[in-house]
This record gives structure tokens, sequence and C-alpha cells, in this order.
């Protein structure tokens, strides 16, 4: 007994300690995020190249008004940095769906991202009128030209950013991971290393990652309030009134009409399935043929080897027999001249004789 005592005693600590670790496999809802659009950024994309096609062109566009040319290239530029203010005031709050969406981290990525496009055209706009106002003398440039070298650089920068902000939404619409914030709130409750300090700290964001925590929690809150109205609606559906009716759904109906559903989709399951079946076999048939055609052609590749050994063989007794009939015609000749030169030398000495 007191044995059984001191080992619960001993056990107790342990227990204690792992108290609140189980808190860390119930993490708050995080199912119903919602991808963030890119139109807008790839709309204020297309107006920047809009925008550099337009300071390409300038001096054709504007050409009888050129004396115009660096008023209205400021002006543009002006109002290139308006349209830049909506398009980042738009994009602010599509990064705070995602930091909502409980993705701090991320969120914070794009919110420095999101800054750069305005920035950049500012400072752009800013040089612009410098320019405008001191007039500088460069012997191989123009003020136009170095206004609307002013307008490429400007667009460059802000579209190169911008289709960093565009990898980065598609990224994050592309996420099956829980959200970050969720880091901060069981950070306390990790066990004990040698890095603990550091998860207290994480450089003086844990304030605003635990703020980032609580705006997601409430989202998940409102969210599951309207699941819970959705439920309830459906709830109420199916429900019996008080006097005992019948419900406002008919159930057997519904539940009939599925049947149905499943029915006709077995059916042309079956069917798809038969169908399969016959092409298999088609196949199958295809193949034998195929494979009976292929031994019918070895054998006549074989048969055309036999054949042309054969040609072979008999083309190289021909070239002999031939060389035989020449060497023979030859030799026919040389003893038709002997006997004709046997018969001129009878004649002759019959001649001498009669003489």
């Amino acid at each position: 007994m007191a044995h059984h005592d001191r080992h619960s005693h001993s056990s107790a600590p342990s227990d204690e300690a792992n108290l609140f670790l189980d808190v860390l496999q119930e993490a708050p809802l995080s199912g119903h995020r919602r991808p963030t659009s890119i139109l807008g950024s790839v709309l204020y994309c297309i107006l920047l190249a809009s925008y550099a096609i337009m300071a390409a062109a300038a001096p054709w566009i504007f050409f009888s008004i050129h004396r115009l040319v660096p008023s209205l290239l400021c002006s543009c530029n002006a109002i290139l940095l308006l349209i830049t203010g909506v398009f980042q005031q738009y994009l602010s709050y599509q990064v705070r769906k995602v930091r909502l969406q409980g993705y701090y981290m991320f969120s914070q990525k794009l919110k420095h991202i999101v800054r750069i496009p305005f920035s950049t055209t500012a400072y752009g706009t800013t040089l612009m009128l410098l320019v405008m106002v001191w007039q500088p003398q460069i012997n191989i440039l123009s003020v136009s030209t170095l206004l609307r070298i002013i307008m490429f650089v400007e667009v460059i920068c802000a579209g190169s950013f911008m289709s960093i902000y565009i990898g980065c939404v598609h990224q994050y619409n592309s996420l099956d991971r829980q959200p970050d914030v969720l880091k901060s709130l069981y950070s306390a409750l990790q066990p004990s290393s040698s890095l603990e300090e550091l998860r207290y700290h994480d450089g003086g964001r844990l304030s605003d990652q635990q703020m980032a925590l609580l705006q997601y929690q409430r989202e998940n809150l409102h969210y599951l309030n309207e699941e819970i109205l959705r439920l309830q609606e459906c709830l109420s559906k199916y429900e019996r009134s008080d006097d005992g009716s019948t419900p406002q759904v008919d159930l057997a109906h519904l539940l009939a009409a599925r049947d149905q559903e499943l029915r006709a989709l077995s059916a042309e399951m079956n069917q798809m399935q038969s169908e399969l079946r016959l092409a298999r076999n088609l196949i199958a048939e295809r193949d034998s043929e195929v494979q009976s055609i292929r031994i019918t052609n070895n054998q006549y590749v074989e048969e055309n080897e036999r054949l042309r050994a054969i040609l072979g063989e008999w083309s190289a007794r021909a070239a002999k027999l031939e060389r035989a009939l020449e060497a023979e015609r030859l030799l026919n000749m040389e003893l038709q001249k002997k006997v004709s030169k046997l018969r001129n030398h009878r004649t002759e000495s019959s001649e001498q004789r009669g003489d």
C-alpha cells in the first residue's frame, strides 16, 4: 500500500506536466478558407503594360503636340500614382482577409510587397517632377527621353513586385495546411527545450500574432454561428409542427429521389463497366491479331533472307559459268585460228607439190 502511494505521488508531477499537451491536437476550425482573387493584380499588370507601351510610343502618339510631351508624361504618371493608391487599398484589403484566415506570417510578407508598387510610383513621380523643374542639360538625353527612362524603370519595378505578389497569392490558394497563428497559441504549451526563449519573444511580434489569433478565432466563431443558423434552418424543415401534421418536406419523396439517382448512377456505372470490358476484349483481340501479324511478318522476313541467300548463291554460280563460257569461247577461237592456219599450210604445201 505504501509502495502504491509512493508510486502515485511520483507519477503526479509528470501528469501535471502533460496536463495541457492534449490541447495541441485541438486546433480551431480552419476548413472555411476562401481563395484570394488575383483579378485586380492582373488588371494592374495590364495597366502597367499599357503604360509602358504609351511611354515607348509617346513621340509618335503625341506627334502633333511634341512640346507638351513632358507635361503629358508627368500627368499620366500622376494618374498612375492615383490608380496605384486605389489598387494598394484593394490589395491591402485582400491581405487583411488572408490575415483573418490565420496566415499571419504570410500576410506580413504580402503586406510588405503590396506597398512597394505605390512607393515606386511615388518615387518615379517625384523624379519626373524634379526633372521638369530643373530641366537638366544632358547631351545624349533630352528631357522627354529622361522622363521615359524613369517611366520604364518605374514600370519594371512595379510589375516585378506585382508578379511576386501574384505568385505568392497563387501559393496561398494552393496551401493545404493549418494557419501559422496557431503556433503562437501553443507556444507556451510546448515542452521546454534549449530554444525556449525564442518561442516567447519571436522577434518581438508575439503580441501582434496573438492579436491576429484573436481575429482568426473571431472569424471562426462567426463562421460557426452561420453554420449553426444554417443547420437550424435545415432542421426546422424536417421537424413536425405542433399539431402533429406531416413534415414540411416529404422525406420519403427525397429518399426516393436519392434512391432513384443512386440506381441511375449504378446502372450507368454498370454500363460503363460493360463497355470497358468490351473495349478490353477488343484490345485483346487487336493485340492477338497484331501478334499473329508480327509472327507472319517474321516468317516472311526469314523466307526473304533464305531466298536472298539462294539468289546470291545462284548469282555466284552464274558468274562462274559466265567466266567458264568466256574461257571456252576464247579457247575455241584459238583452236579455230590454229585450224585455219593448218588448212592454209596444207593448201600451200599441196600447191607447191603440184608445181
